[in-house]
Formats: structure tokens, C-alpha cells, sequence
């Protein structure tokens, strides 16, 4: 079996850190949430055995680079289109609250 398709193993190290691989290397990493750290870790294996798939490229730190910017690149198109999302609820909500400043002028003025 390749060591792309089976799961993690969160393996406990010294001082409180996990131990995981990334690309077929170990690494000890410190964090509160063990299993995130795994999953963190899977994502970041997972993208530079795609990149190294895609290209002829066999220099890990290469790989590294590219799988790095190709997560930028997700994370960006992501935060682009959150940020264009809430800036819509923005202003819908700032519609909505001059329609109230409105409705209770109004209503002071005529009680």
C-alpha cells in the first residue's frame, strides 16, 4: 500500500509534541490538539505528493515550495471569497438598520 492512501498515525513523542510524517520524513511537532496537528500534517503529505506526481521534480525542498503555494493559493481564493460574501452581508445589514433608523424617526415624530 503507497503511503499516501493510509491514515496518519498520531504517534506521541517527548515533551508533549506528536510525531508525524510528511513526505517520508518524521517530525516532531508541538501543538494542544494532537489530532489536528495529524490532519494539518496529512494535508501538507498529501499536496506534495500531488506536486511530485504532477512534476518531474524529486528535490523535497522543491516540492515543499510548490506544495506551499499551491496551499497559498487555496487559502487565498478562499479568503477572497469569503471576504466578498461578507462584505455583502455588510451591506444588507446596513441596509437594513437605516430602513430601522427610518421606521423609528417616523415613529417618533408621529408619537
Amino acid at each position: 500500500m503507497a503511503k499516501g492512501d493510509k491514515e496518519m498515525e498520531v504517534k506521541p513523542a517527548q515533551n508533549g509534541s506528536v510525531r508525524v510524517e510528511i513526505f517520508d520524513q518524521a517530525y516532531n511537532l508541538r501543538g494542544s490538539d494532537a489530532a489536528y496537528i495529524s490532519k494539518l500534517a496529512e494535508y501538507v503529505d498529501s499536496k506534495m505528493r500531488a506536486v511530485a506526481e504532477a512534476t518531474n521534480t524529486i528535490d523535497t525542498v522543491r516540492l515543499a515550495v510548490l506544495a506551499a503555494l499551491n496551499i497559498a493559493d487555496e487559502y487565498h481564493l478562499l479568503k477572497r471569497k469569503h471576504e466578498g460574501g461578507a462584505g455583502d452581508y455588510q451591506k444588507r445589514a446596513h441596509q437594513l438598520a437605516s430602513a430601522l433608523d427610518e421606521l423609528l424617526q417616523e415613529d417618533r415624530k408621529a408619537g
